[in-house]
């Protein structure tokens, strides 16, 4: 059979992350490809005993169909952590459950980019995030990334000369994959300029919760009064990623027709995990399990930042993340970045090339990803000492 696929879908790759993972699963590989959660962070009793609970006490709800807009009760939980934490939600916001918070990307884009309209994004960013733009048809428009976010004057640049710019794309906190956070200064500037231009902001924040240095920065969404900005989180990063449970809060006619394409997809998030979700933030003590992973990750990210200085050339250089799971490891320009990572590969230790966060292929990139949540400590160590041996 000849087979035909799609315009939108003929020309997509598959994510290099996801590739490298399916290669190296059940191998003695040391994991700095990864972005999974540290295992050791997974309240596994907890999930257990609430699994059990919800089990015995209301199967119904877990088992039947639900609202595609979410569990009411974890929806009304959301935003008022939203609001008393993150300074976000307004009266004209409402908030919807979605499968991990990359549905809540991908319906973003659905909802406001028609083939060939462009969504600015940071470059280097998230591949699933550039992937699921892609399989839409969007046009994806690449602002460089500096040390404190984005460039300001690039964007400025780009939203002043391109045409049919929808979104503009961000990760604010500990960026995927540079580890950056972008400043309050920077952020308020790009929350001016998408109201000057009146483009809807897309603020994706996974990694919020995890800062283990410095100072908390107020959320862009936090700042929005005009009904500007849609802000993406999710559980995945603080209670399971295998449960898929993510969140949207939006304006609500915005929400509105985000749940309308989330019903053409699956129906509604599956609800048992929405229910352990809702028992996880309101019967267990959920900000002391978040200050716990916040702590493995900043011994483990000082680790990591350790043996590279103990181990590596100083020609190569790295960012150094307040939080999140990724730091940005960038080469000296005489080295082949792409044979590094053959060659880190061959002796056991799996990294992701930079070219595969690019937004416009054939960028030049002389970086690596390196994430230090999923490789144990010893790992973490022998790794490092691999990859300076090289």
């Amino acid at each position: 059979m000849d087979y035909s696929f799609s315009n939108k879908i003929s020309e997509l790759k598959p994510s290099i992350i996801r590739e490298i993972l399916k290669a190296t699963s059940g191998k003695s590989v040391i994991p700095f490809s990864a972005g999974n959660p540290a295992p050791e962070t997974f309240p596994v009793e907890a999930i257990r005993r609430f699994t059990q609970s919800i089990l015995e006490e209301n199967p119904v709800a877990a088992l039947q169909y639900g609202i595609t807009e979410g569990y009411d009760p974890l929806r009304e939980l959301l935003k008022r952590r939203l609001r008393d934490r993150f300074g976000s939600g307004r009266d004209f916001d409402d908030l919807f459950v979605v499968s991990g918070a990359q549905q809540g990307l991908e319906l973003a884009c659905k909802v406001f980019c028609n083939e060939g309209d462009a969504i600015v994004c940071e470059s280097p960013s998230f591949i699933g995030a550039l992937n699921s733009f892609r399989s839409l048809g969007a046009r994806l428009l690449g602002v460089p990334m500096e040390n404190d976010g984005l460039d300001v004057a690039a964007l400025e640049h780009t939203l002043a000369t391109e045409k049919n710019i929808k979104l503009i794309y961000l990760i604010p906190s500990f960026q995927n994959p540079t580890g950056i956070t972008t400043s309050l200064e920077k952020r308020r500037a790009i929350y001016a300029l998408a109201k000057q231009y009146g483009v809807m902001i897309l603020e994706d924040n996974p990694y919020g919760d995890l800062r283990f240095r410095g100072e908390h920065i107020p959320t862009i969404k936090s700042m929005d009064e005009e009904g500007l900005v849609i802000y993406c989180g999710s559980f995945s990063k603080i209670l399971s990623a295998g449960l898929r449970v993510g969140f949207v809060l939006a304006p609500s006619p915005v929400m509105e027709k985000m749940v309308v394409a989330k019903q053409g997809e699956d129906v509604h998030s599956v609800m048992l995990s929405q229910l352990l979700a809702y028992k996880f933030m309101g019967e267990y003590d959920f900000d002391g399990h978040i200050g716990l992973i916040r702590e493995v990750y900043r011994r483990k990210c000082k680790l990591m930042t350790d043996s590279m200085d103990r181990f590596l050339d100083k020609s190569i250089t790295y960012t150094c993340p307040d939080g999140g799971l990724f730091l940005w490891c960038s080469l000296p320009a005489h080295m082949d970045m792409l044979d590094y990572c053959k060659r880190a590969a061959g002796k056991g230790v799996a990294v992701v090339p930079g070219t595969a966060f690019l937004v416009q292929e054939g960028e030049p990139c002389n970086a690596i990803r390196l994430n230090y949540s999923t490789p144990s400590d010893e790992q973490i160590v022998k790794g490092v000492e691999i990859l300076g041996s090289l």
